[in-house]
């Protein structure tokens, strides 16, 4: 890079850039204020935390988020229609392939991520080719004929599509959103909630009307021509440079007891975050309920985690992580214990499904809370992506195992107790409570000064 004319006042190196990328971007940043040659065009990156580009790139993940996490996010509607309906009813490992595909995009979360840091020109060609991944996954998955094949196609196929999508777009927000981390990722992941409400409702509709086969192969289709579009937003802010340099991997940080600790009731509140959203149509189905308002309780469920990601998003930046934690916890323990453990009707389930999805729904929106803290305390700024990928990576060993404990634990029989304690989901209802409340076992860790 050719100096600056040493007549010319000093530039300042700038604040606005990214903890993460701190050491290169300041490069870039100075090399794009000067250009190229002495004598060359001057041009600034765009602003970070606002200004149009960076709204424009935040909507675009937040349609990626309602497009991507929104379908396995429903599967619920897909778990009650298999159980009943040929050439699936009857089959074992049903709940598999929806914890399959969300457990392996959060379980390879380390993986992609590691490898794109490592090739960073890979990014933008990833997410095409893992959207023409999932679209092929759905094509392949109406063609099964069995429950292992619906695993292979709709749950790992789709997961490795996924995964390519979502992960560049999760670094390029790294480098869009600074100060505002907390709120941006709050509203990215809010789209999970809107897809859980829109896409049911269409996905019932297709399902009642033309079976599994014609509904996945529409959802292909909207899915390509949905995306597509949104790539010509989903771009990094910081220009590819010999300043961006490929990073090794770096996982040092999970050494540190601050994460040690936080990463516990990461798990500990994923192994049972997932059964409600999974059962929740069988178990109106089971009290009468019609499909339309059986679908309504995983419709309230999302809703609801839209506001709960937003509002959780916005308090993270302001707030230390593990209050933040404690509300998340307190507020889903309270709804699966009170609420969902004694709703002998549809009332007071619907009235769980809206407040667990609020309080539990939101719990992944401090994941940004999680990554300031493990920076200050490991004294470190440049492995905040790979602590979110093991953070991901600690959900999805929640979500993996959840679909056989939930499997096995509902074939435990009736329970003689009152309620829905005493009903055959009895066994799920306590099991989700008790990693509810452990998901909050940070917050006993920052009373003897661990957090």
């Amino acid at each position: 890079m050719a100096q600056p004319d040493p007549e010319s006042p000093p530039h300042p190196t700038p604040l606005d850039t990214p903890p993460a990328l701190s050491h290169q971007s300041s490069d870039i940043e100075l090399e794009s204020r000067h250009g190229s040659d002495s004598h060359g065009p001057e041009f600034s990156l765009p602003p970070v935390d606002s200004g149009k580009d960076a709204w424009l790139f935040l909507s675009a993940a937040f349609l990626v988020e309602v497009l991507v996490w929104g379908f396995p996010f429903a599967y619920g509607i897909f778990q009650e229609h298999y159980s009943t309906h040929a050439p699936f009813a009857g089959s074992r490992n049903i709940a598999v392939i929806g914890t399959c595909a969300m457990g392996l995009m959060y379980l390879s979360a380390p993986l992609v991520f590691g490898t794109i840091q490592r090739f960073p020109g890979s990014r933008r060609p990833a997410i095409a080719g893992g959207l023409l991944v999932m679209c092929l996954a759905l094509g392949l998955s109406s063609l099964a004929g069995t429950v292992a094949q619906l695993i292979v196609t709709q749950g790992v196929f789709y997961a490795v599509g996924g995964a390519l999508v979502y992960s560049p777009v999760i670094m390029f927000m790294d480098e869009w959103f600074v100060k505002r981390k907390g709120f941006a990722f709050g509203v990215m992941w809010a789209g999970t909630g809107l897809g859980g409400v829109v896409i049911p409702i269409l996905l019932q509709y297709l399902l009642n009307q033309y079976g599994f086969r014609t509904t996945l192969r529409v959802w292909a289709i909207v899915l390509f021509i949905a995306t597509g579009p949104l790539m010509l937003f989903l771009k990094p802010r910081l220009p590819l440079t010999q300043s961006v340099r490929a990073r090794p991997w770096d996982l040092s940080f999970t050494k540190d007891r601050t994460f040690i600790l936080l990463q516990a009731g990461n798990v500990l509140e994923g192994l049972g975050y997932f059964i409600p959203s999974i059962y929740l149509p069988t178990i109106a189905r089971g009290l009468g309920a019609s499909n339309a308002l059986s679908t309504l309780t995983v419709i309230l469920f999302n809703v609801a985690s839209v506001f709960g990601c937003v509002a959780m998003g916005s308090i993270i930046d302001q707030w230390h992580v593990t209050t933040c934690i404690l509300i998340s916890t307190v507020g889903s323990t309270i709804s699966i214990f009170l609420i969902w453990g004694f709703s002998v009707s549809l009332a007071p389930l619907l009235v769980f499904s809206a407040m667990y999805g609020l309080f539990a729904g939101s719990f992944s929106s401090t994941w940004p809370g999680i990554m300031t803290a493990v920076q200050k305390s490991t004294g470190r700024d440049d492995s905040s992506i790979m602590v979110f990928a093991v953070l991901a990576a600690g959900r999805g060993v929640g979500n993996v195992v959840s679909g056989p404990v939930s499997e096995a634990l509902a074939r435990f029989g009736e329970w003689n107790a009152a309620g829905a304690y005493g009903s055959p989901y009895g066994s799920l209802i306590v099991f989700t409570g008790i990693t509810a409340a452990l998901g909050g076992i940070s917050v006993l860790g920052r009373r003897v000064g661990w957090v």
